[in-house]
């Protein structure tokens, strides 16, 4: 076998492989509002000093829950690997905690599906990215924002050998994205916009299937695609590939691009359940932050089987679980993104953004 076949071969067995950790990951989540599963926590994991995370302190005035543990369902997408605080909250104990027992709800519906299946009780809270949200969020959903829970999802992929070496060079360029109207192109939009390029007119936009991404550019169809975590991290450890940007650029490390949201009804009837629940995933966070060998570990079972441990403490490692704003902090990012949004034409120009901003968050800490 020549090395060229020897290459060949190579990339072809770590494409399948890939591909057949993309199915693992995301084949369970498909449908509006997946089966429900249940996780026994194991109750406080040894050697975690609940009194390392400041905000516990924030809610400390607020009685304790008592009585039997109050039942709780959460919506999220088990293959994002972003969520690892998720896992970690069940299994160290930081619903228990708080008194809560929570049911996780695996879901991959439409947004839309989502917030009304939180407005309507079918689930108490779900996370999500705030991209995604805040356009359907306008429709009125009975859902309130109740925090950030971190950055860096998002990433811009080209070849190695390509001519892409940063965003501005998308201009003229065909991109390829998984969702037309997903919170990546909503985002690199934003940024190209900011840089003087109109990415309605100068940027080619494709949809492909989301495994099949990097192909598109291996053929030559695209020059450029965007893809999120796990998926994007995996192709980046081959080096034919090279990332071009991602949300953690400039000003937006410091923001973050998903979000909690409770069920309107539960933070106005039972505002210390809604301060309980975001305060055990912001603490969760908070480990998850200091401690990605044992978040890694907590995620592992939903991870894509190409990704080893030392691939999910990377990425955990990589997203900012440190930064999840909360109150007046949070409402000035959900207004600036409600303002970039305008920028690209998701909002109409005579959206209020602050009223909407206002509108669409709580600070349960405050209640």
């Amino acid at each position: 076998m020549s090395n060229d076949d020897k290459r060949s071969g190579s990339r072809l067995d770590r494409r399948h492989l890939l591909q057949a950790g993309l199915a693992a990951a995301f084949a369970a989540p498909f449908g509006a509002l997946g089966a429900a599963h249940a996780f026994a926590p194991r109750g406080f994991a040894p050697g975690v000093d609940f009194s390392e995370f400041p905000l516990c302190q924030t809610a400390s005035n607020a009685p304790a829950l008592t009585g039997a543990p109050r039942k709780l369902k959460l919506s999220w997408n088990a293959g994002a690997v972003c969520l690892a605080p998720v896992p970690v909250a069940i299994e160290h104990g930081f619903f228990q905690k708080h008194n809560l027992d929570v049911e996780l709800v695996n879901y991959s519906g439409s947004t839309d599906q989502l917030l009304e299946a939180i407005a309507t009780g079918k689930s108490d809270a779900g996370l999500g990215m705030a991209l995604r949200w805040l356009k359907p969020l306008e429709q009125g959903f009975d859902v309130k924002i109740a925090a950030g829970t971190h950055g860096g999802c998002m990433r811009v992929l080209s070849r190695s050998d390509s001519g892409v070496a940063k965003l501005a060079d998308l201009k003229g360029k065909i991109v390829a994205v998984g969702d037309l109207a997903g919170p990546d192109k909503n985002f690199f939009s934003i940024q190209l916009a900011k840089l003087g390029i109109d990415p309605i007119k100068d940027v080619d936009w494709r949809a492909y299937p989301g495994n099949l991404l990097n192909v598109a550019v291996e053929k030559g169809e695209v020059q450029a695609f965007l893809s999120s975590d796990p998926l994007a991290y995996l192709w980046l450890k081959d080096t034919q590939y090279k990332e071009v940007a991602s949300n953690l650029d400039g000003e937006y490390r410091e923001k973050s691009c998903c979000i909690l949201g409770v069920r309107g009804s539960l933070v106005r009837e039972e505002p210390q359940i809604a301060r309980a629940i975001t305060q055990a995933l912001l603490d969760a966070a908070m480990f998850t932050a200091q401690n990605a060998t044992i978040a890694a570990q907590s995620f592992q079972p939903y991870a894509p089987k190409a990704a080893t441990l030392a691939d999910i403490e990377g990425m955990v490692r990589y997203h900012t679980h440190h930064h999840h704003p909360v109150g007046d902090a949070l409402k000035r990012e959900l207004k600036a993104y409600a303002d970039d949004l305008k920028s690209v034409q998701v909002f109409k120009p005579s959206t209020d953004t602050a009223k909407f901003a206002e509108r669409i968050y709580v600070d349960v800490f405050a209640v």
